[in-house]
């Protein structure tokens, strides 16, 4: 059974991210402003943390692959950089220590690669005629500090569920 909890848990947060963009005021952070949640990544990144680089790597490219079916019309742009990024907060966390503020820090460094290489794949496919300037004024800046709200709510209980969860693990 508990085995089961993880992920029904990136499940609740997946369709806990649609909620968002659907409740939240479109002029949250202004009217110019775009602001993404990314409630979903968030945890697969605390899950690599403290979960390890595999689980990370594993769920970051099958809830990405579920994100791109859902929500784009592009498949393959997040099932790459969810686990991309997820293997890059892994290594760089091998190089820092484990604590919760670094945890945190990294995730927004994270989230912030995921947006910038969203955004380069767009552009490089002819996507978006965004310049990178107008792209950090009005999405990266916004969505960072969303996430930034977020993530000093989540942190925590992400990091106590997933060192809980991988201990019973090894316990098995």
């Amino acid at each position: 059974m508990k085995k089961f909890l993880l992920p029904l848990l990136f499940l609740f947060l997946f369709i806990l991210e649609s909620l968002f963009v659907q409740l939240i005021p479109e002029n949250l952070f202004g009217s110019h402003k775009i602001w993404v949640p990314h409630l979903l990544f968030s945890a697969v990144l605390f899950l690599t943390i403290y979960g390890g680089r595999k689980y990370g790597i594993i769920y970051g490219a099958v809830y990405g692959l579920l994100f791109d079916i859902v929500y784009t019309e592009i498949l393959g742009i997040n099932l790459f950089l969810y686990a991309f990024v997820a293997y890059i907060v892994s290594k760089i966390m091998h190089v820092l220590q484990n604590n919760i503020i670094v945890s945190y820090i990294v995730s927004l460094f994270g989230i912030a690669l995921l947006e910038i290489g969203v955004y380069e794949m767009d552009t490089l496919i002819g996507v978006t005629q965004l310049s990178f300037m107008s792209f950090v004024e009005m999405r990266l800046y916004s969505t960072l500090l969303f996430n930034a709200i977020f993530l000093l709510i989540a942190a925590y209980p992400f990091k106590k569920y997933f060192e809980k969860y991988f201990h019973v693990l090894r316990d098995e």
